[in-house]
């Protein structure tokens, strides 16, 4: 059983070169079990393949990034130094991810979303019609959905009540990152969605009103590693290990023991990814 999950991290991007490894150690090492998140279709590849190294402990998720669908978008420790025609752009491969989500450390469609924050071209059309492929494979998979979304809630809102009849009808899915207001947390959270929130509560008031609302029953921890590292590793590259102390600032946020704290978070990452 593990202490605590990191139920949206990066380990396999580039960010981390020959140290992948290691830092996924240094956290098992530690009861700390991590779901690597996709992020287009290679980098969904390397989390499946990273994951089956091992037996128990790491997982994936499978999806593409609204923000790789503009041919503009590349993020160094995401993508690494990779070729033009690999930056962004990149059309949702239904089949390609459906064979990849065959595998069993395969628990969640993501991550996917909508991102308006970079807005170039053809862009909401382009996410708006991979969110909708995403959310078919995960019906067809039997798996939620690992959302993001930045300055588009009203947007993905409307989408998920359109598509409401394809989503799990318990537990659908997970917004990551949640950057939201109460009013969309309670819409989403009527459409049986649950949050994850990472570093940056640990120093940033401007989520505790929201964490408050939301509750406990209803959060997972993340780091989204290796992006936003919590104090006291504020600016350095971020890691699984790290969300010891993510979990400590909600238990102060909530008023609530460490350790219910990690129960719970970590009891509804199993339930929900079936980990």
């Amino acid at each position: 059983m593990p202490r605590l999950i990191d139920a949206h991290t990066h380990v396999p991007f580039p960010a981390y070169g020959d140290e992948a490894g290691e830092v996924a150690k240094r956290a098992l090492d530690q009861n700390i079990w991590l779901v690597n998140v996709g992020t287009n279709l290679k980098t969904s590849t390397e989390a499946v393949g990273f994951a089956e190294k091992y037996e128990e402990g790491v997982y994936a998720t499978i999806g593409l990034h609204p923000n790789n669908t503009s041919p503009g978008y590349h993020d160094k420790n995401e993508l690494g130094d990779s070729d033009e025609k690999e930056r962004g752009g990149e059309d949702f491969d239904y089949e390609a991810y459906k064979e990849l989500g065959k595998s069993d450390k395969v628990v969640a469609v993501g991550e996917c979303g909508l991102d308006y924050f970079r807005m170039e071209g053809d862009t909401k059309r382009q996410q708006r019609e991979a969110l909708i492929s995403q959310i078919d494979l995960a019906k067809d998979l039997d798996i939620p959905l690992m959302i993001h979304c930045r300055d588009a809630f009203d947007d993905l809102i409307e989408l998920l009540k359109e598509k409401r009849a394809d989503l799990k009808s318990v537990a659908p899915g997970i917004n990551h990152f949640f950057t939201g207001s109460i009013n969309n947390a309670t819409e989403l959270m009527d459409l049986g969605f649950y949050f994850s929130f990472g570093g940056v509560i640990t120093f940033s008031r401007d989520y505790d009103e929201v964490i408050r609302h939301i509750g406990l029953d209803r959060v997972l921890l993340e780091t989204d590693a290796p992006y936003v590292a919590p104090e006291p590793h504020r600016g350095k590259r971020n890691e699984p290990l790290y969300i010891k102390h993510t979990a400590e600032k909600l238990a102060e946020i909530l008023g609530k023991d460490y350790e219910e704290v990690a129960s719970v978070t970590t009891d509804n990452a199993r339930r929900i990814l079936g980990i």
